[in-house]
């Protein structure tokens, strides 16, 4: 956390990311301020977290890689990571104390936007269930993202190549998750659900928790969290 906070990283991904995010806002706002009867799906929250907003999955899709590319990438570049390995410390736990305080930072990128929600309750109302699934939605989305992140900062010393590799993989993702749109029903077309950004979040939108997709993000994850572990594993051996 103390390497992510006292590098500008972190403070530039927070100042960018706030000044997306409030511009998306401030446009769903103005587009629904004509409207005198809106529903829970179809109101502000809604379009903001769900899968109409394309500025919101294109944040997921390049902030987490820019969160996730130096947690081991660095330590290799640098050179300090003989020292952590010499340390009483096993593989795993560098593997998941990174991840950590990587996901803990994305958290907090995430806090100040519940601002939007508190200004909405002053004007109407505003279901708390709706919204609390929502951020679940972004953060198993951010905890499978990281997680790739962080497998692919194992597998290369370069901040950039990790970060190209994790953008990648995040993309190839996504353009599998249009499946959802494209296949006739059937397993196919069961899988690209599964696996769709834009699927994901309009469910999570609406209060809906298919334990399904809990159990892609959190499987996801814990794959490619197993997969680093092994890496690091492998430069104790080396």
């Amino acid at each position: 956390m103390l390497s992510l906070w006292v590098t500008p990283l972190a403070w530039v991904l927070l100042g960018v990311f706030l000044i997306l995010q409030g511009g998306i806002f401030y446009s769903i706002i103005v587009h629904f301020s004509t409207f005198t009867d809106l529903s829970v799906d179809d109101g502000p929250l809604g379009a903001y977290f769900g899968q109409n907003s394309v500025f919101l999955l294109m944040t997921l899709l390049l902030m987490c890689p820019a969160l996730s590319m130096r947690l081991l990438a660095e330590e290799r570049r640098s050179g300090t990571i003989e020292a952590l390995m010499t340390a009483p410390v096993a593989p795993a736990g560098v593997v998941l104390g990174k991840y950590a305080a990587a996901l803990v930072t994305y958290v907090v990128i995430w806090v100040p936007t519940l601002l939007y929600v508190v200004i909405l309750r002053k004007t109407g109302s505003v279901d708390w269930s709706v919204i609390g699934a929502s951020y679940l939605g972004l953060l198993l989305v951010g905890a499978q993202y990281l997680a790739i992140g962080a497998l692919a900062s194992a597998l290369s010393k370069s901040q950039f190549v990790a970060l190209l590799i994790t953008v990648l993989i995040q993309f190839g993702l996504f353009v599998l998750g249009i499946g959802e749109y494209i296949f006739d029903p059937g397993l196919l077309h069961d899988v690209c659900s599964y696996i769709s950004l834009a699927g994901h979040m309009e469910d999570f939108s609406k209060g809906i928790i298919d334990t399904r997709r809990l159990l892609y993000d959190v499987t996801l994850a814990g794959f490619c969290l197993f997969l680093a572990v092994r890496v690091v594993e492998s430069w104790r051996r080396a």
